[in-house]
């Protein structure tokens, strides 16, 4: 079964965002915009980019290609899934998504295997008349490709423009003056692993008159370039229909326009800076108020006021732009959207929103070091490193839980195991950098420091992937090792660095040509091919060390590099792109390997283990979705057979060691997982777009047992946890969420009747054998509610006793009735239910940055509940003095003015003065607002309750003076509520006599 209660995945990242390749604004709502995100799903805010909410989650998520709402209906919206800006780690989307109430449900409405779908286009008073572009697989041919039309919504499609079953449609624009006539673009553009085509036969520019039913090529129209052509983008002026421009990946490409619509064109801007890395960009928009405005996306965002001819710069938070929507009424108003995410103007792009608002990074890898709390690294597509506290003493992730850190955007990140504040970090081009955090001092450390950019990889030395491995040895923390097409080592920090090993890749020339073509070449080192791309050493034999390549290769060596030995798995398709491998941790010869081939347009899972240092391969894939490519595999060191699995579509989880497989999403966003890491039991997941992810505590999926399950109570056990403050916090949405410092008891109850549930109690004692707290369903005197359900249930005690009792009104200034936080120690759990008790225990350790010792911080936890037992004490003595004092003002005031009872009346009064004095010693009874202290001296119970404050900071033992100012002020309570028994004894026993022996009136009927 899937385990109901494993559902808490905690978004650990903070809001650093990534690729956002469509972007809307919704007409007559100014506030309200749309982002479509690479991995991440689809994002909404109405409040003009203050803040971002995701509203696909539950539906759909992945890449999003292309977001439209309705001009004529703004809450119907149309969504395309699959990236079009093709980088070497694109994913592809889940067809048509539809929703008539704005985004909060949707519908599925075909064109599942178009994969990519760049543009949506709805007629403007139509809201069912839905044109859109697909770009069809990128890796091989398909033939639900082109311009698809749907009269319906969406119900049914008709493929309107088709080319062929190799080339798309990437661009398409309605005429705003005319919505019969619309304008298309095709594409050609071909993804290998080892290469990218951008342009050739089919790609061109198209024109229809009559609603999509017919189409003509104008992409050799008179002006416009010849010979090859490639990705081309297209805009119709809203002021002038006439007037059409067009941004063409050419030989002699550049920006074109045409002012008698399409007919005859001119080149009117050939600058590189508006057409650079054409695949990724070649996006035009034309101004919707002005006929000589245009806008061009690329590296820079560009706008021209004199059609075409000159552009400026307008400056944005982030670059690398490849979408844009303009106001139709309101040109001030518009939002971007690039590698950062997405950014909202209402100036005219004066000035933008934030983008560090949206927790929809893309991270390729995540480790964790060796510090408390530790940190979690990764690298995130066009964005910085991160190192992230994974928890603080705050009630969320914030900014300062967070800082860049060595290496680039597309890298492994490797903390020092011995010194954390040392780490080292790769980027491509083998770029490996390493900074020490302490002193601030960065220094670059390549294995061979010779630029390889714009070569292909066949002209190069060594060849480093983009994104090649980095990891520290498990048995000598002095090893670095560093993978090319063979594997490097250092231990010297990288001074100098040592080949352990020949070629360990298929080295085909074949595959190691120049990336790019046949237009525009694209040499970043995405596509460097034979090369390792996984790197493992065994955590059982020193010595040995695994590599996977990324054509499809797998070598170990069992004398630490000296000898290698080719062990494929003779299922691993070739050309397979070996993601991660996980040295076993209970085998000395086992190695689980996670490859993927979708790259080779193959989608399946491929997952194998080995226990006999690769002689034998056992495939692992069943319970695994066809087309769930699998990313990673990560084996828990603690319970033999427990895996889990990352895949382009979420998570998976094995007990049987890869056997049999189930989903293991629970609130986890469907988003590609690209790497995971296990760190003090805690599960960690890296996601391309969708941030960091966190599962903590892996101590019930690492005992778990289908017996719990029999109808008989069990106490399931608990890890040990750090004594530290931190806690979920108010809801923020751009925080991360944080660990709360607390221990969940957990325990499993049979099916009951509600009318017949046995009485269920859970008591917590001490170290010392002190009770702390008693939880029941019945609660007796000085018990608490307990709830409980069949199943699982799960107590949460967040590590601190009860605060000291109050009273309404209370306003103290610096003082604090908080209990304290529970001392370390092992602590003893008991479940009662009915007549069958269990005993457990748990573990409460100090935290580990703390320079006290346990009796120091017992001695503060003595301390702290002495002083809050006395405040308990003062406080339950105010309130009764109080209910006394208003019985007595009571009775004065029923027996008024009457001679009969004057001495009695005298005596109240004395009495109700002497207890209005005491009062006033323990507390300050002028206060009425928050800063009344600053008038009204502070009395007994506010200075009491200071040394709260005082003696909570940090885990330390009382100072002398805390302790001599405690037992001062506590000796002048006690004097107090000694003089309050005595009222409250013989001198109120003395009073009550006097009003019997004068038969003072139960009931006064009064006067008329």
């Amino acid at each position: 079964m899937l385990h109901p209660f494993l559902k808490f995945w905690l978004a650990v990242s903070l809001a650093v965002s990534s690729v956002a390749v469509a972007a809307l604004w919704v007409i007559g709502q100014p506030q309200t915009y749309y982002m479509g995100t690479t991995g991440g799903g689809v994002w909404r805010t109405d409040d003009g980019g203050t803040t971002w909410r995701n509203i696909s989650d539950g539906y759909f998520g992945g890449s999003i290609g292309a977001v439209a709402a309705a001009p004529s209906d703004p809450n119907i919206l149309y969504v395309g899934g699959g990236e079009v800006t093709v980088r070497g780690n694109v994913s592809s989307g889940q067809g048509m998504w539809k929703s008539i109430d704005g985004g909060k449900t949707w519908k599925a409405i075909g064109l599942e295997d178009s994969r990519h779908i760049p543009r949506i286009r709805v007629h403007p008073k139509d809201p069912n008349l839905v044109y859109v572009a697909a770009l069809g697989h990128l890796y091989g041919p398909n033939r639900e490709r082109g311009v698809f039309r749907s009269r319906d919504g969406g119900a049914t499609w008709e493929k309107v423009l088709y080319v062929n079953d190799e080339v798309g449609a990437c661009d398409l624009i309605i005429d705003p003056s005319n919505p019969r006539v619309l304008y298309a673009s095709t594409w050609r553009v071909l993804r290998t692993p080892y290469s990218l085509e951008s342009g050739g036969p089919g790609s061109g520019l198209w024109k229809s008159s009559d609603g999509g039913d017919t189409w003509e090529e104008i992409s050799r129209r008179p002006g416009l370039p010849g010979g090859t052509l490639g990705i081309i983008g297209v805009a119709v002026s809203p002021v002038d229909s006439n007037r059409v421009w067009a941004i063409i990946e050419a030989d002699d490409g550049g920006l074109f326009r045409s002012d008698d619509a399409g007919a005859t064109w001119q080149r009117i801007n050939d600058d590189r800076n508006l057409r650079q890395r054409a695949w990724y960009y070649s996006r035009v928009y034309a101004g919707p108020k002005d006929r000589e405005e245009v806008y061009v996306v690329n590296v820079e965002f560009w706008r021209s006021e004199d059609g075409g001819k000159k552009f400026n710069s307008i400056s944005t938070p982030h670059g690398d732009h490849h979408d844009l929507w303009i106001d139709p009424a309101d040109p001030d108003r518009m939002i971007v959207g690039d590698d950062g995410g997405a950014q909202v103007s209402f100036n005219r792009g004066a000035t933008f929103s934030t983008y560090e608002n949206q927790p929809t990074a893309q991270f390729y890898r995540v480790v964790a070091d060796n510090h408390f709390p530790y940190r979690i690294y990764g690298a995130q597509q066009d964005n910085s490193t991160v190192r992230l506290s994974h928890r603080s003493s705050g009630g969320f992730l914030d900014e300062r839980s967070w800082e860049q850190t060595a290496g680039g955007e597309s890298g492994h990140i490797a903390p020092d195991p011995k010194n954390p504040e040392i780490v080292y970090g790769g980027s491509y081009g083998g770029y490996l950098t390493r900074i020490n955090h302490q002193t601030g001092e960065s220094r670059t450390v390549n294995v061979w420091p010779d630029n390889p950019m714009g070569y292909g990889a066949r002209d190069i030395k060594f060849r480093f992937q983009w994104n090649f491995p980095i990891l520290f040895s498990r048995h000598d923390p002095q090893t670095l090792y560093a993978a090319g097409n063979a594997l490097f080592k250092t231990t010297d920090e990288g001074q100098s660095w040592t080949q352990i090993s020949g070629d360990l890749t298929r080295n085909d020339p074949s595959k190691m040509g120049p990336s790019g073509g046949p237009i525009t070449k694209d040499n970043t080192g995405v596509e460097y091919y034979c090369t390792i791309f996984a790197v493992a050493e065994s955590a059982l034999e020193q010595g040995v060390i695994w590599t996977g390549s990324d054509d499809g290769l797998l070598h170990v060596t069992r004398d630490a590099g000296q000898t290698w030995t080719n062990v494929t798995p003779p299922d691993l398709p070739n050309w397979a792109q070996i993601n991660s491998i996980e040295a076993h941790p209970f085998e000395p010869g086992g190695l689980y390997v996670a490859a993927t081939c979708y790259k080779s347009d193959d989608f399946r899972p491929y997952l194998f283990r080995t226990t006999d240092f690769g002689k034998t391969w056992t495939k692992l894939v069943t319970g695994i979705g066809r087309e769930d490519f699998t990313r990673v595999v990560r084996a828990d060191p603690v319970r033999r057979g427990l895996l889990f699995a990352g895949t382009e579509n979420g998570m998976y989880l094995s007990y049987d060691d890869g056997n049999s497989w189930r989903r293991f999403q629970n609130n986890l966003p469907l988003v590609p997982v690209t790497d995971l890491t296990i760190k003090d039991g805690d599960l960690i997941v890296a996601t391309q777009g969708r941030s960091f992810w966190a599962l903590d505590d892996l101590t019930l999926l690492r005992t778990w047992d289908p017996a719990w399950f029999d109808g008989q109570p069990h106490l399931l056990g608990s890890r040990p946890v750090y004594r530290m403050d931190g806690g979920a916090g108010r809801a923020s949405a751009t925080a991360g969420a944080n660990l709360r410092a607390e221990i969940p008891l957990r325990f499993v109850l049979g099916e009951f009747a509600p009318a017949k549930a046995p009485r269920v109690t859970l008591a917590i004692t001490d170290y010392a054998g002190r009770p702390v707290n008693t939880y029941s369903t019945q609660p007796a005197a000085g018990e608490k509610q307990l709830g409980v359900k069949p199943g699982l249930n799960v107590l949460a005690w967040n590590l601190r006793y009860d605060a000291a009792e109050t009273f309404d009104g209370l306003i103290l200034w610096g003082g604090g009735t908080q209990g304290p936080l529970a001392a370390p120690g092992v602590y003893k759990v008991q479940l009662t239910v009915g007549e069958q008790v269990q005993t457990g225990e748990f573990e409460i350790l100090k935290d580990p940055r703390s320079a006290a010792g346990v009796e120091d911080i017992r001695a503060q936890f003595d301390f702290l509940i002495a002083v809050r037992d006395k405040l308990s004490e003062t406080h339950r003595s105010i309130k009764r003095l109080r209910d006394v004092r208003s019985q007595l003002q009571g009775l004065k005031q029923r027996i008024g003015a009457d001679e009969k009872f004057r001495t009695l009346g005298e005596a109240i009064d004395q009495l109700v003065g002497e207890l209005t004095g005491i009062e006033q010693e323990l507390y300050q009874v002028q206060n009425r607002s928050g800063q009344d202290p600053l008038n009204y001296p502070i009395k007994l119970n506010n200075r009491l309750s200071g040394l709260v404050s005082v003696v909570s900071d940090g885990d330390n033992r009382p100072t002398s003076q805390a302790t001599a100012v405690r037992d001062e002020v506590t000796a002048l309570i006690d004097g107090q509520l000694k003089q309050l028994e005595v009222l409250l004894g013989p001198r109120l026993a003395e009073l009550n006599q006097r009003a019997r022996e004068l038969e003072v009136p139960a009931i006064f009927a009064g006067g008329k």
